[in-house]
């Protein structure tokens, strides 16, 4: 575990000669003090490192997505939180039992890749996303207790210093590229009925749609300290209006909602993952329970 500043900055200087995207995080609260565009800020710039290691002793993030990494975080539960069916019957306790369990169901084992131990008990498997492709952060998509970190998100590097033992790093070998079966299992399947002028709508930067989906999460992402939960409900129940009315597609909305949500989770209140996926998918139900009956003109 890293514990003076000097030797934060020699960490972060490693890191980015990987080419890895580092940015600052104020110390124990796993939260970037750059809350505006961390992920455009983050750098492997050595001049730009050396100076905000000069600011504070700042623990250090590493940007996924500009790194081109994608790293799969397996969590334990915490105590006293029951452990779903069927995972209990089969004495699985942790996400890196059920990430195992998965493999073994597809007749394959997890390949050996840049490993991180985190302080909750937990596991970070660094991977590089394939070539030509762009995957975002999930929750709970491949199996439970298992996130991911890409675009949009970030991981505190190993040497970290939070109790009880940091971030330590127990395989220093290069990041594999992901399995193809865990690429599978993040790459969305297109919803079936989507006719071709709804498809075409959330395409078309011009577009009524796209230009509702940049809207509302954008009114997500600026959300004012004790607006959160009603900016998201707002937002994701205007979405869910668009996809009832076949104008958008269910796993985008859901996908963009959550990725714009991170921006509440990085700030200083209580939104969790947990709370933001589920106001998210109760309101994008009920917009759409009541999809928009006006379908929009079409942009000059």
């Amino acid at each position: 575990m890293i514990t003076t500043t000097t030797a934060l900055r020699e960490q972060a200087l490693r890191l980015a000669e990987r080419s890895w995207h580092v940015h600052p995080i104020t110390p124990y609260r796993k939260k970037p003090p750059i809350l505006d565009q961390w992920e455009a800020r983050a750098s492997t710039n050595p001049e730009q490192i050396h100076d905000w290691w000069r600011q504070a002793p700042y623990a250090i993030g590493i940007a996924t997505g500009p790194s081109g990494l994608i790293v799969i975080d397996l969590d334990a539960p915490k105590p006293g939180e029951p452990i779903p069916e069927p995972w209990a019957a089969r004495g699985i306790t942790t996400g890196a039992g059920v990430l195992r369990a998965l493999a073994r169901e597809r007749s394959t084992t997890l390949t050996p890749t840049y490993t991180v131990r985190t302080p909750s008990g937990g596991w970070h498997l660094y991977y590089t996303t394939p070539p030509g492709t762009t995957l975002r952060n999930t929750q709970s998509t491949i199996g439970w207790k298992i996130d991911t970190r890409a675009h949009g998100g970030y991981v505190l590097a190993p040497g970290n210093p939070l109790p009880p033992h940091g971030y330590e790093l127990v395989d220093d070998r290069e990041p594999a590229q992901l399995p193809t079966w865990l690429h599978q299992a993040l790459t969305p399947t297109p919803a079936p009925g989507r006719s071709t002028p709804a498809v075409a709508a959330t395409t078309n930067p011009h577009g009524y749609v796209a230009a509702a989906l940049e809207g509302e999460c954008h009114r997500v992402r600026t959300a004012p300290p004790g607006r959160h939960n009603a900016a998201l409900c707002r937002a994701a129940y205007a979405l869910g209006q668009l996809v009832g009315a076949d104008l958008l597609d269910h796993h985008t909305a859901q996908a963009e909602l959550t990725t714009a949500a991170h921006a509440l989770i990085s700030a200083d209140c209580d939104c969790t993952p947990h709370e933001i996926t589920r106001v998210i998918t109760t309101s994008l139900t009920a917009g759409i329970a009541n999809p928009r009956r006006t379908r929009p003109r079409s942009a000059a």
